[in-house]
């Protein structure tokens, strides 16, 4: 079922779900199961699985010389999500990178999902390679993810990149998600340019967003305000990471981009241990989702990041 009827047949009431992260290459999905397990009560009509894009390694070859090649860390994210969906019941939603795969892998992504019977897909343009500054656009491929929900769409009403004959059923017609970022992208230069781009998104074909974590709800209810007012309809749903660990203090702004609330970072630092920051965590993400919940958000989609307790005692509180 597509996230878009999921939410619809919810007739108001908040859903639950969640993103996981692929196990390292080499590593069994049973790590990954243990973690979606103790979530399951809460009954998630969705599960979202990410995708990494490639990075260099290098090999030493001895006599000074180095050899540098491309590999992927974290590889399997169809497998994953058709693994997912067929132990639990449930919908995946595979992300779909710009960096790191050309159009005609896309497509290739693309028709296995339909194969798989996934409708669901996060369409991203994703991170800059390990080691760059600057986002570059892979050979063949898409420089945005407005492009790629052009691909997504195109694709689902039959045009492909080669075979303008081919003929594809109407309920191959993919939901597609896109990224909202309610402190901005880095990279835009100011929020109502940042809201253009996702705009275009949505006139592109985006059936839903999905926002970047955030801490503090003003950011949330800001963002969803002045999305209304450019012309976007669609689902905004929420990301909700509960932060963990003192080093997030430092780790999170700086991966994402992200502000955290004074009382937030005050409370973190006075802990005593990496326990006492856990729920801290625990407490923030309770009073935050409840908050969201009176602002009446289509679902509560937390980053799992490999691990579920403290996301159980979370929804615990709340579903």
């Amino acid at each position: 079922m597509k996230i878009t009827d999921h939410i619809k047949n919810a007739k108001g009431k908040t859903l639950f779900s969640l993103e996981v992260v692929p196990p390292q290459k080499g590593i069994g999905i049973e790590d990954l199961y243990r973690n979606i397990d103790p979530l399951m009560e809460f009954k998630p009509p969705f599960i979202d699985v990410t995708t990494s894009r490639e990075e260099y390694i290098y090999i030493d070859k001895g006599n000074g010389l180095v050899e540098r090649r491309i590999t992927r860390m974290r590889p399997g994210t169809l497998g994953i999500c058709s693994a997912i969906q067929h132990k639990y019941n449930v919908d995946t939603v595979p992300h779909l990178l710009c960096g790191g795969f050309t159009k005609e892998e896309t497509e290739y992504l693309l028709v296995d999902c339909m194969y798989l019977g996934i409708e669901n897909v996060m369409a991203l343009r994703g991170d800059a390679m390990k080691g760059h500054q600057y986002f570059e656009p892979t050979s063949g491929g898409h420089a945005s993810a407005m492009d790629l929900v052009h691909q997504i769409n195109n694709l689902g009403r039959g045009k492909y990149l080669h075979d303008e004959d081919q003929v594809c059923d109407e309920h191959n017609k993919f939901c597609i998600g896109v990224a909202g970022y309610p402190e901005k992208h880095i990279e835009a230069p100011s929020m109502n340019y940042d809201l253009k781009w996702l705009k275009q998104k949505v006139d592109a074909g985006a059936d839903y967003i999905v926002t970047q974590m955030f801490f503090d709800n003003k950011r949330y209810i800001e963002f969803v305000t002045k999305a209304r007012e450019m012309g976007i309809t669609i689902p905004i749903i929420p990301g909700i990471k509960p932060i963990a660990t003192k080093k997030h203090l430092k780790l999170l702004p700086q991966v994402f981009k992200i502000d955290l609330p004074e009382e937030l970072i005050n409370a973190v630092e006075n802990a005593k241990n990496n326990e006492a920051v856990r729920e801290i965590g625990i407490e923030w993400a309770i009073s935050q989702c409840k908050e969201l919940l009176d602002f009446g958000v289509p679902v509560l989609h937390f980053y799992s990041m490999g691990k579920s307790d403290n996301i159980k005692k979370v929804a615990g509180e709340l579903f």
